[in-house]
């Protein structure tokens, strides 16, 4: 009977911090907000100087800027949650703003993975085939992917939800994060969760899974036509159009496999190695990317300076 009251009584869970450092909320908020304004400031700033500059307008920028979309998207969906927890230290989460932020969180977090294959398939085709490359990627071909991106996104990450909503909790409900993620929430039910163990994978695979495949191949084919120029000018030049993607590819997925690694197999692993890793997945790319890009792209870095320079 109180099995059956608990599934119908939505859950309340409390939210942690940095394990060990609960009393250093105030301190440690310093550093979080930093980061936070720096990754939100970061990324409007690239979406603007992208929507405005003409120049910008082409393809690797327009992906550039949906990379921005993405990740400004996830650090408006975990911010709330890790201010309270750290300046307020109010730490409770109801389970549908709980389960609302864990939507928001993979959602954004699964486009950030997306776009990122659409950019490696964008210098494919530029080192690949340069002389059709402004024909392939077209303005509406470019909407339509990433409106791709988006709506597997939402596609994949409505179900995976549902499926933890039915879920009673009737166990710990002491979450391991300032925020709300689906491998810390799957570990909380007091109920049979192979279905919903089986669908995430589903979901990992499919989407982080598939797109790292493709940028692998991506850019074994990359590297090959790259080798065939007779210049090595040319394959220098090649080469360095790539580095800022290759850089955003490493900050997002060496972070991403490393908690996903710790959430299913370190079982023993300390709780402030799950913290740091959490928060580095979810909190450097943001703040990395738009520095990543600013310094290794000039048209971009021209750009941001010509900005700034009118305005002032």
């Amino acid at each position: 009977m109180s099995l059956k009251n608990q599934s119908f009584d939505p859950p309340t869970f409390l939210m942690t911090g940095i394990p060990g450092l609960e009393d250093k909320g105030i301190w440690l908020a310093i550093p979080f907000c930093s980061m936070y304004i720096a990754a939100i400031l970061g990324n409007f700033m690239v979406i603007l100087v992208v929507a405005t500059v003409p120049t910008l307008h082409k393809p690797m920028y327009f992906f550039l800027s949906m990379l921005a979309v993405t990740e400004l998207g996830v650090s408006i969906a975990t911010f709330p949650t890790v201010l309270s927890v750290f300046l307020f230290d109010a730490r409770e989460i109801g389970m549908d703003a709980c389960l609302t932020q864990m939507f928001f969180i993979h959602c954004f977090s699964i486009m950030d993975s997306g776009v990122l294959w659409a950019m490696a398939l964008d210098r494919f085709i530029a080192i690949y085939n340069p002389l059709q490359y402004g024909t392939i990627l077209t303005h509406p071909r470019i909407a339509m992917i990433a409106l791709g991106i988006a709506m597997r996104s939402i596609i994949v990450m409505t179900p995976l939800t549902l499926l933890l909503r039915r879920l009673p909790f009737c166990r710990s409900k002491l979450l391991a994060h300032p925020y709300c993620l689906h491998p810390n929430l799957i570990q909380l039910p007091c109920a049979d969760t192979t279905v919903n163990s089986r669908c995430g994978l589903f979901v990992v695979l499919s989407t982080f899974g598939l797109d790292s495949l493709c940028i692998a191949l991506s850019y074994i084919v990359i590297l090959k036509t790259v080798l065939g120029m007779a210049s090595k000018e040319g394959r220098w030049k090649a080469l360095n159009t790539c580095v800022s993607h290759i850089c955003a590819v490493l900050v997002y997925y060496i972070p991403m496999v490393s908690v996903s690694m710790i959430h299913r197999f370190g079982k023993h692993v300390p709780p402030l190695l799950h913290s740091v890793m959490a928060n580095i997945y979810l909190l450097v790319p943001p703040v990395l990317n738009p520095i990543i890009y600013s310094i290794k792209t000039k048209e971009l870095r021209k750009a941001l300076c010509q900005f700034f320079f009118q305005k002032s």
